[in-house]
């Protein structure tokens, strides 16, 4: 049950992703406000009838949000089915279930309060920063399930002395990051260059929309974290020999240097859709990263699915308790 189990929340977690490029795609193509300010139907019907483009691309996204609170909620049924007693492992299903509900709750404050299309507000901003973290949130969930499920769940965490301050000052940064790449993506897509120069131009004019004056600190925010997340993790290298960690941390490293690049690519080529998508694409995969990268820093772990045996009952499904297969006895 154990391997089931992992596999599918490896699906939900990907699933996921997939959601959220896909809202990505709905936002830079202006097509948020496909169904009008209707919610949870679209344009006043429960399918809609001769729609534009715009309008299946929006409740297309809509369907597919939809599946994943039914695969969130599936995932929470079988973890408590399968896993018995208190877990981490419960609590962190339970965790992506609300953050999946919060998603389309903010989703659906977007369209009704119609902060979508060519809406260039503070208020859409603020909301777009918000529903990004929330977002991230939902992935780190998502993420620690799905390790603590294929190996062991921690008994507790502990931070080594000397690490607090460095990942609440690191989060918060990341987080910063996070909601300064939502906005200049926002700002991207209502106020688009001709050309790299007009572009450049723009950001220099004073008293451009806000939008476009707030685009031009995102990269230099990437930089500043990139170099605290490349000296942060140099200074857990020494002060510990987990060898998953150093893993994690170079496939950390690695991610934030492709990202960097794809940061240029994306400010070259005037930010195609297809560049922020995979731009966001390669965010997500920093912060899961980093997500794991905490997870081993702090972890202390308890037995795992390796040295545990499997023992079976006829009669009950096998249960995971503190990362360990067990069966139920028979009554």
């Amino acid at each position: 049950m154990q391997k089931k189990l992992a596999r599918f929340s490896l699906f939900v977690l990907i699933y996921n992703i997939f959601v959220i490029l896909f809202g990505a795609y709905v936002r830079a193509s202006q097509s948020g406000a496909g169904c009008g300010a209707h919610w949870p139907s679209c344009q006043g019907e429960i399918i809609p009838i001769n729609p534009i483009v715009e309008t299946v691309i929006e409740f297309t996204h809509r369907i597919t949000s939809g599946l994943a609170l039914i695969f969130i909620t599936l995932l929470v049924v079988f973890v408590f089915r399968w896993v018995k007693g208190k877990s981490k492992i419960k609590n962190a299903a339970i965790l992506a279930l609300v953050f999946t509900v919060l998603e389309a709750l903010i989703g659906a404050g977007l369209v009704l309060f119609e902060l979508v299309g060519d809406n260039d507000s503070i208020a859409r901003a603020v909301i777009i920063a918000l529903h990004l973290i929330n977002t991230f949130m939902l992935l780190a969930s998502l993420i620690l399930v799905f390790e603590w499920t294929r190996f062991s769940e921690p008994d507790k965490f502990v931070f080594p002395k000397g690490t607090v301050f460095w990942s609440i000052l690191l989060t918060v940064s990341v987080f910063l990051l996070a909601a300064s790449g939502a906005i200049t993506a926002l700002g991207d897509t209502l106020f688009p260059s001709a050309s790299f120069l007009e572009g450049m131009r723009q950001d220099a004019t004073p008293g451009v929309h806000f939008l476009i004056q707030l685009r031009v600190y995102h990269p230099l925010i990437a930089i500043l974290v990139g170099i605290s997340i490349f000296f942060s993790l140099r200074y857990l290298a020494k002060i510990t020999s987990n060898p998953k960690l150093y893993q994690y941390s170079v496939f950390l490293q690695i991610l934030f240097l492709i990202q960097i690049f794809l940061g240029g690519l994306n400010v070259l080529l005037l930010a195609p859709i297809w560049m922020q998508i995979i731009h966001l694409l390669f965010a997500d995969l920093i912060w899961l990263t980093y997500v794991l990268v905490l997870n081993q820093v702090a972890a202390i772990p308890g037995d795992s699915f390796a040295s545990s045996p499997l023992r079976k009952s006829s009669n009950q499904p096998d249960y995971i308790r503190a990362g360990q297969v067990d069966s139920m006895p028979n009554k």
